[in-house]
This record gives structure tokens, sequence and C-alpha cells, in this order.
């Protein structure tokens, strides 16, 4: 009977476990600004922390949202972060802002994943079609087209795009559970990466011949983030 009652404590540990490392830990003080001193700081989720009592309001504050970027490269589309390397304050609070901007007639956020946030995305300018892909084995694809005050949420780890399908601009905010939610575009990653992946390895996985692969990784992949 011990034996049953300890597993059933073990898995209870371990699905709590899960649950607690799901996102970004929890801070245990008001806040933890980051900073780049090794001297007098100390690491926290990846960043050292500056004394509480040192912190000002511009540890907590990030400018720019507002302003359209230039959206004249190859995916016709740019990402503005305001994550924790913009706003130091944002350090073990788990939470990011960004903001994307998307050319006329085809703008396109390319497939990526963030593996370590789950994304929100509100619409403010124009019509995107967005959706995202189950994992295997399913690989199911869910998709809407948004208008501005549409939201739309990509659960985390999953792969994800947005596409502008409008003659005009499009503006969308994105919010994620993570002060630093990473991205990982797929082709970037796959095509792009150094040093290359073996071309045999890509042709296989993909089940096309190795000239094609040899071609995309010729390729240069560009970063809108």
């Amino acid at each position: 009977m011990k034996g049953v009652h300890f597993l059933v404590a073990f898995v209870f540990l371990a699905l709590a476990a899960s649950f607690a490392f799901a996102s970004d830990p929890s801070p245990l003080q008001d806040f933890c600004v980051a900073i780049n001193d090794t001297k007098d700081g100390v690491f926290v989720n990846g960043k050292l922390c500056k004394d509480p009592k040192l912190a000002t309001a511009k540890d907590f504050f990030f400018s720019g949202l507002e302003i359209a970027r230039n959206t004249s490269n190859p995916l016709g589309s740019v990402v503005t972060p305001a994550n924790v390397a913009q706003i130091p304050g944002l350090n073990t609070l788990g939470i990011s802002l960004a903001r994307v901007d998307y050319a006329p007639y085809g703008g396109l956020n390319p497939p990526h994943t963030h593996p370590r946030a789950t994304e929100i995305l509100t619409v403010l300018e124009g019509t995107l079609y967005v959706g995202f892909v189950t994992s295997n084995p399913d690989n199911r694809l869910i998709t809407k087209v948004l208008n501005p005050g549409d939201v739309f949420v990509f659960p985390v780890g999953l792969v994800h795009f947005q596409f502008n399908v409008g003659k005009t601009k499009a503006v969308a905010i994105a919010a994620l559970s993570s002060q630093n939610p990473g991205v990982i575009t797929i082709a970037n990653a796959v095509f792009g990466s150094t040093p290359p992946i073996r071309s045999d390895v890509l042709a296989k996985a993909f089940q096309v011949d190795k000239n094609i692969v040899d071609h995309l990784q010729k390729q240069f992949w560009y970063d809108n983030n």
C-alpha cells in the first residue's frame, strides 16, 4: 500500500512540476531589473539584476511601438520587439510585446515558433490571414482571416504565420507570455543554419532531390525580427 501512495504522490508532484515550469518562473520579489554589469548583479532568469533601490522609471519604459517600420524587404514585414532586451524591468515578469508591420499585397510574417511563449495577436490595421499547425501526428492547420479589432491566439511552441491579404498595409500588436519568447523561423533554421545541415539529410526529410536542397541552402534567408 505504501508503494501505491508513493506512486500517487510522485505522479502528483510530476504534474505539479510540469505546470510550474510551463512558462517563465514567478518572481520572488517586486521586480528584478536586468543589467549587463557582472560586478554587483545577481543572476536571475538569464539576466543579472540591479539593486532594486537603484531602479528608475526608465527601466520599465520603452517608446516606439507607434512608429510604422519600413517593410521593403523580401518578406514584406518587420517585427519591432518590446521584450527584456528593450525593457530591462521585464526580467522575471513573464510577458512581452511586439509590433508587426506588413506590406500591402502579401506582407508575410513567415512560419515560425516561439519556444517559450504563447502569443495573442490583435490586428490594428488591415486584413491578415493567420494560422497555426498542430503537433504530430495530426498536423492540422487552423486558420482565420482577421480584421481590425480581431484577436487570435497561437499556442506555445506551435508553428504559425501571418499573411497580409489586403490591398493596404497591416499592423498588429502581439503579446507573449515570456520576457524572452525566442523565435525560430522555420525556413531560416532548416535551410540557413550555420554550419548548414547536410543536404542529404534534408533531401530525405523533405523527400526532394538533393539539388533542390542545395539551391535552397544557397539562398539568403532574411530575418524580419
